[in-house]
């Protein structure tokens, strides 16, 4: 078997990348050195929500390890199929917030625009996979309701281009956007919240760098990343021109269970975020969807591990611990007054944790 690798597909475009991503479990298991851990109810769970694993982030994972935390966030597995108390499908009642055309407005200032309905990988926390977007897309012929909507609402100052992951769209159909947002007057800044960047490098390339770096908005890109494994040199060269085009960088992470549920982990993780110009932005409590439940970490566990991330890392380092909830004015930052009935518990566990 010829070892997975990541620098043998620098040849390929990211479009042939793409389609050439692991579509079937047992190929991938079977490229890692894992087939005997294949099991049935794997496909079971991937019919419920899909599975598709670029083999560039797959070549990222450790032969023969079944516990690869990259290899954690996207396997199919049979605790996807046990209903949850507290878990539903559309945990932050996003389609409450829908007011049409594929526009979700639920913060002041800022509405975020459903792009597409695909990614480059199906991440198994991920908070839209029951998420209808055949009923909520801003596509392509309806992007100008969309526009006229953003035009006819003036607080709005900033776009926010999500999905599904808006970069797997190609760069005329962006850039057939991005020029039509730039012609709102009103409109100040446009973010870009994507994984494509770290699971998928290629996608950086000579002509999105153009638009990003020649349009009038005010440009942020927050990339996806949980642990440093999936920090690479080649991520890293995918990235610098998009900081030289004076794109400002950042990160989003979710806390996920078994996979940086550890102060270190974090910490090296957002070191290294760092040291490729990206700044460690959110660290997401789990948004609470149905089929992710195994994924969960408590709150006391979650605001000890950031409080000793605090104490490890300089101010500017550390990202906010936050729970989206729905109907909610902002993201909720989670502190230790928020959870005054477990601070006893709190305090003693993490008396223990440091001795």
């Amino acid at each position: 078997m010829i070892p997975l690798s990541p620098t043998s597909l620098k040849t390929e475009n990211w479009q042939q990348q793409l389609a050439d991503a692991y579509c079937q479990i047992e190929d991938l298991l079977s490229a890692l050195g894992l087939s005997e851990f294949y099991r049935p109810e794997m496909e079971t769970a991937a019919e419920k929500f899909g599975f598709r694993v670029p083999r560039y982030f797959a070549a990222l994972m450790k032969q023969g390890d079944i516990n690869d935390p990259l290899l954690l966030q996207v396997l199919p597995v049979s605790a996807e199929l046990v209903p949850t108390p507290g878990f539903t499908r559309d945990p932050l009642d996003d389609q409450a917030a829908h007011v049409g055309h594929g526009i979700l407005h639920k913060y002041h200032g800022r509405a975020l625009l459903i792009t597409t309905g695909s990614c480059a990988i199906n991440c198994r926390y991920c908070f839209r996979r029951h998420f209808p977007y055949a009923d909520h897309l801003a596509l392509r012929d309806q992007w100008q309701p969309a526009l006229e909507q953003i035009r006819q609402t003036p607080d709005i100052r900033e776009i926010i281009l999500s999905g599904g992951d808006p970069l797997i769209l190609s760069n005329a159909r962006l850039a057939a956007l991005v020029h039509a947002l730039e012609n709102i007057p009103h409109l100040r800044r446009l973010r870009i919240h994507t994984r494509l960047p770290v699971v998928l490098p290629a996608r950086i390339d000579s002509q999105l760098l153009e638009l990003l770096g020649s349009t009038r908005l005010a440009t942020s890109m927050v990339i996806h990343a949980n642990h440093s494994q999936e920090l690479t040199v080649e991520l890293e060269h995918a990235l610098s021109p998009l900081r030289e085009a004076g794109i400002t960088l950042l990160n989003q992470s979710v806390l996920l269970k078994g996979i940086n549920d550890e102060a270190s982990t974090l910490v090296q993780l957002c070191e290294s975020l760092f040291s490729m110009g990206v700044l460690p932005y959110y660290l997401h409590q789990l948004d609470r969807v149905d089929g992710a439940a195994h994924f969960a970490v408590d709150d006391v566990t979650a605001l000890l591990l950031h409080e000793d991330m605090e104490r490890l890392l300089p101010g500017y380092l550390l990202p906010r611990l936050v729970r989206e909830t729905a109907g909610a004015k902002s993201k909720q930052t989670l502190h230790r007054s928020q959870n005054q009935k477990n601070s006893f518990q709190c305090d003693q566990r993490h008396h223990n944790h440091l001795t």
